[in-house]
């Protein structure tokens, strides 16, 4: 039986996202990849000198026809092409940088189910666009003045196959990076790369991080996703039960573009994907004090890190150019999101889960530990996810507004959305960009706290709703 699905196109600062297929401007069709394609072009022209763009894409079944008519568009447009075919994200990020282009193309819908797809756009520097330029592209590509190039001026297209081994290099190269310890260490691990191209990547990552033994769960790179893509518990249940079956020091899971990064323990158990960050930042600190970047809706576990290694933790808005852009102003040594996703400024300013992986890998070889032993020398604290659907006579800002007003005499953030600072939880409310719903985190140091403080907020949220 064929799946049916809403179809969905979702126009954001951050790029374009939506289902295939459909009428033009209801999903992502190929009217709508060329028209923003096209307005993404014009906007990289007149912000650099070099004419041309990386793109590359991850394994999800729409991604040939995808990448066929951006190359198509971007030649139409007179700009060069550098196709780093089956890629992920971070090295299309690294890509832009060394090759000095105008900017980049990711095709990925990231932890998007199978009929989705995405462009993901990347500035001069190989980082997402500012909220700004992302709003001169939507405006360019609704303004439908595009001037494409003549016959003698179309781009051409080279292929470059050659950027797995050059990002993998890179990460070899990091001076926190131990091979030897991690060669010593003689882990074992399952990884789970959702049959994307995290199973070209990882075990060749691993094997050059001195890896041995990998056992290969959904690695076939072909799309077909075996599970939910987004490396969160409830996915992840082969993962650990492989784990436990084959005795293994670690299971490894990433999203279909591999900026994600998530670990299970030897027992089965989530290492937790807020956890990644803290553990890689624990190790860095450990060898180069400084100061810490994450989202608000991220664990506080990092400032208790941070603050161990005598440096400063800094929130900022949800959303990597966000936390990016935080890390630059503060100079963290260290930063990145609690969905697990690891910046490391040492090698770029992306979400990348190769370096994460090198990174842990060396923080858990010269500790001896095991997962479970490493993670219980964490702070413990929970977070409760929740959503309140909105109707559309909602004002959302009004409501919030309201909200600031209630709890004015608390430590309030009001950055993005608002986020009140108990001594040692927190609750943080946020209007989503792309869904009509108000997210409602709250953290604290048990589950039971956690989802009790969310509940009350919640509550007090839906008695002012309906005043």
């Amino acid at each position: 039986m064929v799946k049916t699905y809403t179809l969905t196109l979702i126009k954001s600062i951050s790029g374009i996202r939506g289902t295939i297929g459909g009428f033009a401007g209801q999903g992502l069709s190929p009217l709508d990849v060329v028209k923003f394609t096209a307005a993404f072009a014009s906007w990289a022209l007149k912000h650099s000198t070099h004419k041309t763009i990386i793109i590359g894409r991850d394994a999800r079944i729409s991604g040939d026809m995808v990448r066929n008519l951006v190359c198509g568009t971007l030649q139409g447009m007179g700009i060069n092409v550098i196709d780093l075919g089956l890629s992920t994200t971070p090295t299309v990020e690294i890509a832009v940088m060394r090759e000095d282009a105008a900017g980049g193309i990711i095709i990925t819908a990231s932890h998007n189910s199978a009929e989705w797809n995405a462009l993901k756009l990347l500035n001069a520097n190989g980082e997402f666009v500012s909220a700004k330029d992302g709003l001169d592209i939507l405006d360019l590509a609704e303004s439908g003045v595009i001037n494409f190039a003549t016959v003698h001026e179309l781009g051409k297209i080279h292929f470059d196959d050659s950027y797995l081994q050059k990002h993998i290099n890179l990460v070899l190269a990091l001076p926190l990076v131990d091979v030897a310890a991690i060669k010593k260490a003689n882990f074992s691990v399952v990884l789970d790369a959702v049959n994307s191209t995290g199973g070209i990547f990882i075990p060749a990552l691993l094997r050059a991080l001195g890896v041995a033994k990998i056992d290969e769960l959904y690695c076939t790179v072909d799309g077909n996703f075996a599970h939910n893509p987004e490396p969160l518990a409830e996915n992840l249940s082969d993962l650990s039960a492989r784990v436990i079956e084959l005795k293994a020091d670690m299971g490894i899971s990433v999203d279909p573009d591999v900026d994600r990064l998530v670990f299970v323990s030897e027992d089965g158990s989530m290492f937790g994907e807020e956890y990644t960050l803290v553990a890689v930042s624990d190790f860095v600190l450990g060898h180069t004090p400084g100061n810490t970047v994450s989202n608000l809706s991220s664990t506080r576990a990092l400032d208790d890190v941070t603050a161990n290694h005598k440096g400063i933790y800094y929130a900022s808005a949800v959303g990597e150019v966000n936390v990016v852009t935080k890390m630059k102003e503060v100079h963290a040594v260290i930063g990145g999101e609690g969905n697990g996703g690891v910046i490391y400024p040492a090698i770029h300013y992306g979400r990348d889960a190769l370096v994460g992986i090198a990174l842990f890998l060396t923080h858990l070889a010269h500790t001896g530990h095991k997962m479970t032993t490493l993670k219980n020398s964490y702070p413990a604290y929970y977070i409760s996810k929740n959503k309140i659907s909105l109707t559309e006579s909602t004002n959302v800002d009004a409501l919030l507004v309201q909200f600031i007003e209630k709890y004015k005499n608390n430590k309030l953030n009001i950055e993005d959305g608002i986020r009140i600072d108990y001594e040692k939880e927190w609750v943080h409310l946020r209007k989503s960009n792309t869904e009509a719903i108000i997210r409602v985190i709250a953290e604290s140091a048990t589950k039971e706290r956690a989802d009790a403080l969310a509940q009350r907020i919640i509550s007090e949220l839906n008695v002012i709703m309906h005043l």
